[in-house]
């Protein structure tokens, strides 16, 4: 049971996770933070779940941080410095696991945003796969606005996402609002749509698509350009055949290859739970 987040199961393996403080415009609050870890860390575990949808109640996407959530956290802080910035750094490596949660969970993860995307938001999609969006949306790094550097993926995912150093630095510099167009062109979402509804029923089809591949090729997928952004091609292909090593001679590759040519719809086992099983 959650409090800011809302999950259902649109479709067989299919789950979709959306932010749930319309009242609020999706404010990050302390609960947000803690729920989200908690909430991928069993999207992980769920072998049910192969691909998530992650949305957005009301009327945007997100707000961002809940300005007046972390106030008050850093306003009960004692005085001494040093405490203060262990107080600090405790709480920003919290933040930055709950969203590492969804790079590492394993599973397909397709960001619908609508409306305002800022701040907090920005680095949440960073961590996602694949990135839909109405032609409403907008992205803004806003932490400048507020004094502060990001520090939860704006300044680290970001940047490796969009692939444009100059672009990435005016926004975060700046604090203006990237568009949906202009976000299209960059490459940070790979589609727009007129509206919500719409752009919701394109991204449960790719969901779809996806949950009905090999769990075991979208999770080497994952992990593969993962690991690849953050090392040489050298190392990545070493990694690469070190892993295929043993995936290339599972169930799924056998499957696959026979339905092709079979031309029939092949079925997969879902994967072996990674910890204590949760369903989500």
């Amino acid at each position: 049971s959650f409090q800011r987040l809302a999950l259902s199961s649109p479709a067989l393996h299919v789950l979709q996770v959306e932010l749930n403080r319309p009242e609020k415009l999706n404010a990050m609050d302390m609960i947000f933070w803690d729920e989200m870890k908690v909430c991928f860390e069993a999207v992980a575990t769920d072998s049910s779940a192969r691909s998530v949808l992650l949305t957005g109640a009301g009327r945007m996407f997100t707000s961002g941080l809940d300005l007046s959530a972390a106030m008050q956290v850093f306003g009960a802080a004692e005085q001494d410095v040093a405490r203060t910035a262990l107080q600090i750094r405790r709480l920003g490596k919290a933040w930055q696991n709950a969203f590492t949660a969804i790079e590492r969970c394993g599973k397909a993860v397709t960001a619908c945003m609508h409306g305002a995307v800022i701040g907090g938001g920005v680095e949440m999609i960073s961590a996602c796969d694949i990135r839909f969006c109405t032609s409403d949306a907008f992205f803004q790094v806003a932490e400048v606005d507020i004094g502060i550097a990001s520090d939860v993926g704006g300044l680290q995912r970001f940047p490796k996402v969009l692939g444009n150093q100059s672009l990435v630095r005016e926004l975060a510099l700046s604090g203006r609002k990237m568009g949906s167009a202009e976000a299209l062109q960059q490459g940070f979402v790979s589609r727009t749509f007129s509206g919500k509804a719409e752009m919701l029923e394109a991204a449960l089809e790719m969901a779809k698509m996806i949950a009905s591949k090999s769990p075991v090729a979208t999770l080497g997928i994952k992990e593969f350009l993962n690991y690849s952004r953050d090392h040489t091609v050298d190392e990545s292909l070493e990694y690469a055949i070190t892993w295929n090593m043993g995936m290339l001679q599972g169930q799924d590759v056998k499957t696959a290859a026979a339905c092709m040519m079979q031309k029939s719809k092949p079925e997969f086992q879902d994967l072996p739970p990674t910890g204590p099983s949760s369903k989500l």
